[in-house]
């Protein structure tokens, strides 16, 4: 199916557009609300800046994809597969990708508040917070999800749940860029994390629940720790 036959489509009203190939197609700044691309093949495709909100996305395809400043707010993608997309400054509020996977995808200053990731494979993810943005990753659930290696520094992970995530050797430190914030765990939910020998330096766990999680090698120079229960169930001063 050509660009054309889509936008012409879309304009008549259609939605659905399962299993369509639409492997290395240029999509940016278009419309498209609402849409159903599930089990679509959008391999390497140029997606920047087009507005997906409330779109579905499950199962396809999307590996090596650019979605810098992609509109994915509500969207599903549950299952989808995001291996090494561009997805720099998106809007994923809302969004749903539990089991998707997003290994070596960059999100760096994307806004996943509220975002599902539940069981989600983020190994060796760029979620570096940029110059400009703060990767927003507050209240998303992360729970038993795949962030080891993943680069997390500078992001906000404000009450996010990490229960049961894998975040060995992750970077959650504070950048040493000027401007850059501490990666923010406070009231994170952490209880049962392997944090093995992650990188913690200056971050933020005020009030975090430490609860069981795997602090073995782990790096917390400098680390705020309030209030946070520490994994043999003691609170810190």
């Amino acid at each position: 199916m050509t660009i054309e036959e889509i936008l012409n489509r879309y304009a008549e009203g259609k939605r659905s557009f399962q299993r369509v190939n639409l492997r290395e197609v240029d999509l940016q700044n278009a419309h498209f609300h609402g849409v159903n691309f599930n089990q679509a093949d959008l391999r390497q495709a140029r997606l920047g800046k087009t507005d997906f909100s409330r779109a579905s996305f499950r199962e396809a395809d999307l590996s090596e994809a650019l979605l810098c400043g992609t509109d994915l707010s509500e969207a599903d993608l549950d299952r989808a597969i995001l291996r090494e997309a561009d997805l720099s400054g998106a809007e994923l509020s809302y969004a749903n990708l539990e089991r998707a996977n997003l290994s070596k995808a960059t999100l760096g200053g994307a806004n996943l508040v509220r975002a599902r990731l539940f069981r989600a494979n983020l190994f060796d993810a760029n979620l570096h917070s940029t110059s400009d943005q703060a990767t927003d990753l507050s209240h998303a659930i992360f729970s038993d999800a795949d962030l080891c290696y993943a680069n997390l520094s500078g992001a906000v992970l404000y009450r996010a749940n990490l229960n049961g995530a894998k975040l060995c050797r992750a970077h959650l430190n504070r950048t040493p860029q000027q401007g850059m914030k501490s990666t923010d765990l406070s009231e994170a939910n952490l209880r049962g994390a392997d944090l093995s020998y992650a990188d913690l330096t200056g971050a933020i766990l005020r009030k975090a629940n430490l609860r069981d999680a795997d602090l073995t090698g782990a790096v917390l120079t400098d680390a705020e720790l309030q209030g946070a229960i520490m994994p043999d169930g003691s609170v810190h001063d």
